[in-house]
């Protein structure tokens, strides 16, 4: 019959399913991150490749769109129809420059890996505050 065990082994025993906790609960924290983080990067690829390419067809459209208005006053009003024409441009750009930094600032990355964590640090701190019996 082999002897109880004693308060330091139950103590250590104690220690190691809590450090095993510990890292178990790490892990998934970090494996969410990593998922969120190729979730994003596949996200901003893709967004950027389809930005590049509305860009450049809006680029080219535009172009034959302003060739065609300046072609058409040419002969009555050709620089007023070709400051007019830029004026538009330059307006349109500084607008969509602006939507382009609101919308940069918006924090998106691994929102939600902070919650998970905060959600956790509630509950240990909540389990801490709980008197014990």
């Amino acid at each position: 019959m082999e002897p109880s065990q004693g308060p330091a082994q139950r103590l250590f025993s104690a220690g190691k399913r809590l450090l095993s906790s510990l890292f178990a609960a790490g892990e998934t924290r970090l494996r969410l991150v990593v998922l969120e983080l190729e979730e994003e990067r596949a996200r901003l690829f893709t967004l950027l490749l389809l930005s590049g390419l509305s860009l450049l067809l809006m680029l080219l459209g535009l172009g034959m769109l302003m060739l065609l208005v300046v072609v058409f006053f040419w002969e009555t009003h050709r620089l007023t129809a070709i400051t007019i024409s830029a004026a538009v441009l330059l307006g349109g750009g500084i607008l969509l420059a602006l939507l382009v930094m609101r919308l940069a600032r918006r924090h998106t990355l691994m929102k939600d890996t902070l919650a998970q964590l905060a959600t956790d640090r509630d509950l240990v701190e909540s389990n801490r505050d709980q008197p014990r019996h």
